[in-house]
């Protein structure tokens, strides 16, 4: 059944694990969506491929989240070439790990420029071409809630700040009937953490249901708050960890 129901949606790095499930998971569900990518043109042509398939609208756009310009600039292009904007999902992210005193300076730039900086700029690019009904949904991470280890210090940093963020959008834009609201993977099985790689049993372990999540997994709770049945639903966090939290 259709729930989007030719919604215009815009997700940022979407040509590849959770981003890309996100993308043709909202297709599947009656969406046109543009998506943003940095590098890989062949992986962003599979995607618009497979949104296309489903019968939906795809609009790859090349755009650095590192690049402010880019970051508010791909949300006004989405906005513009779709005719509108109803949902955002701040998706795209970058990892630096490792111990606390080997982070660089330009570590910490990039990593805050493009998990933290980008989802601000996007966001509030789309807060002034949403109308009522329309949903932020950002992707953040188990770590908010538990950091099980050393070495995630400035990935945390980052990442916790989006909780902040989302809250203060849902205060901000519920007025206008704009929805905000964060989602918090744990493990997930993407090319930049596969389920067989060399820390993945683990990391597994420290879930609750001992395994990694698929993309597919989180992209349905993105469906969930991006459609009808989440109407309600702002300023809250959603843990899709397999009981990481718990």
């Amino acid at each position: 059944m259709s729930t989007m129901n030719g919604k215009a949606v815009l997700v940022t790095g979407g040509s590849r694990g959770m981003g890309a499930a996100t993308a043709l998971r909202l297709a599947r569900e009656g969406a046109d969506v543009a998506f943003t990518y940095v590098r890989n043109e062949e992986r962003a042509r599979e995607v618009a491929a497979a949104i296309e398939a489903a019968g939906r609208k795809a609009l790859p756009l090349r755009a650095d989240a590192a690049d402010a310009g880019d970051a508010a600039g791909a949300v006004e292009w989405a906005a513009d070439a779709l005719g509108r904007l109803d949902v955002l999902v701040n998706n795209v992210g970058v990892g630096v790990l490792g111990p606390l005193e080997s982070l660089s300076l330009a570590d910490v730039d990039r990593v805050l420029a493009v998990n933290v900086r980008a989802a601000f700029l996007a966001s509030q690019a789309a807060a002034g071409r949403m109308g009522s009904g329309g949903r932020i949904v950002t992707i953040g991470t188990c770590m908010t809630a538990r950091v099980p280890g050393p070495g995630g210090t400035l990935y945390a940093t980052s990442k916790s700040a989006l909780v902040g963020l989302t809250k203060a959008l849902a205060r901000e834009l519920g007025g206008r009937g704009i929805t905000a609201n964060i989602v918090h993977p744990g493990p997930v099985d993407t090319d930049m953490n596969p389920a067989d790689g060399p820390y993945a049993q683990g990391q597994a372990a420290m879930t609750a249901l001992g395994r990694f999540g698929a993309p597919e997994e989180v992209a349905a709770m993105v469906a969930f708050l991006a459609g009808p049945e989440g109407e309600y639903v702002t300023g809250a966090e959603f843990s899709v960890d397999g009981g990481h939290a718990a």
